[in-house]
């Protein structure tokens, strides 16, 4: 465990719930040469839903990152209920599917159960409170019968569900979501949105990163559109217009409804600073979504 995350959780960060819930100012992160963010200013506060929406490489995990306390800009400021992101346990990071050993030999209790470490006495040792606390989120999203598999005897959805109950039992006044849909069937899909909606209605702030533009404007009130630097941020029909996904997108290809009609829109972005192109518009008659192919569960399995 590093110094930094041993001083987490024995010095907890000062938080004061009256100041924004997140707060960046021209926070620019690069990785040797490449630009990854660049002069984000952004602000939520409590209970705000928003989703984070921009082509491959857009920096999207980034910008979750810098929030988590996981990476350290290279410019500007961030701070979570008004102190630095290094130390706070009232922030819930669900990473990549891909990136998580699905091989690694814990149970739905003991990652859920990982979510009350910041709260556990000085010898880290779950007390009474804490399995409750455990079996309680466990129950809200309906995993109590699977509390002793394995979590990679699971499917993606219930994976998703088990990180949602990890954020209840922590107690989480932020929620970040790295892609939490993606791979996932439809019934997956709105079985994780409605649960997610249950969590902002207790007052979390949640932000998740979607490639899913249609999606997102129907179900998050606010998007943030992101390519390395803020393009747009507000209401789905102020974020989703030409211009902004003009300034944002290049290949993959996406059918976006607009308040213009609808888009055909490319995007072959894939790695963070790669260069974009200069993507196809097309305004059809008729609504057609074209969907992003979706990854099965075992090419989400990082390599050995």
């Amino acid at each position: 465990m590093s110094d930094q995350k041993r001083s987490a959780l024995h010095h907890p960060a000062l938080h004061d719930a009256s100041l924004p819930a997140i707060e960046l100012e021209n926070v620019s992160v690069r990785y040797d040469q490449t630009i990854a963010l660049e002069q984000i200013t952004l602000r939520l506060n409590r209970g705000d839903r928003v989703a984070v929406v921009g082509p491959n490489g857009a920096g999207k995990s980034t910008l979750f990152h810098v929030i988590a306390g996981v990476v350290r800009p290279t410019e500007g400021q961030v701070r979570i209920y008004g102190s630095g992101p290094g130390g706070h346990i009232c922030v819930g990071y669900v990473p990549q599917r891909k990136v998580i050993d699905w091989d690694f030999p814990v149970t739905v209790t003991d990652v859920v159960m990982m979510g009350r470490v910041g709260k556990m006495g000085f010898l880290r040792w779950p007390a009474r409170r804490d399995r409750a606390a455990v079996r309680a989120a466990l129950d809200e999203v309906g995993m109590s019968a699977f509390a002793d598999r394995q979590i990679g005897e699971l499917s993606g959805g219930q994976q998703q569900r088990v990180f949602l109950a990890r954020v209840l039992a922590q107690e989480a006044e932020l929620l970040l979501m790295d892609e939490p849909l993606t791979g996932l069937d439809m019934p997956s899909q709105e079985a994780i949105l409605a649960l997610i909606d249950r969590i902002q209605q207790q007052g979390v702030t949640v932000m998740v990163a979607s490639h899913d533009l249609n999606q997102a404007g129907e179900q998050f009130p606010t998007l943030l559109l992101l390519n390395r630097r803020l393009v747009a941020f507000g209401p789905p029909d102020q974020v989703l217009t030409t211009p902004n996904l003009l300034a944002a997108y290049g290949g993959h290809m996406h059918v976006v409804h607009t308040g213009e009609g609808d888009m055909l829109l490319a995007d072959t972005c894939c790695s963070e600073g790669a260069e974009l192109l200069t993507p196809s518009l097309t305004h059809t008659t008729a609504p057609v979504v074209q969907p992003v192919p979706q990854e099965t569960v075992e090419g989400m399995r990082p390599p050995r």
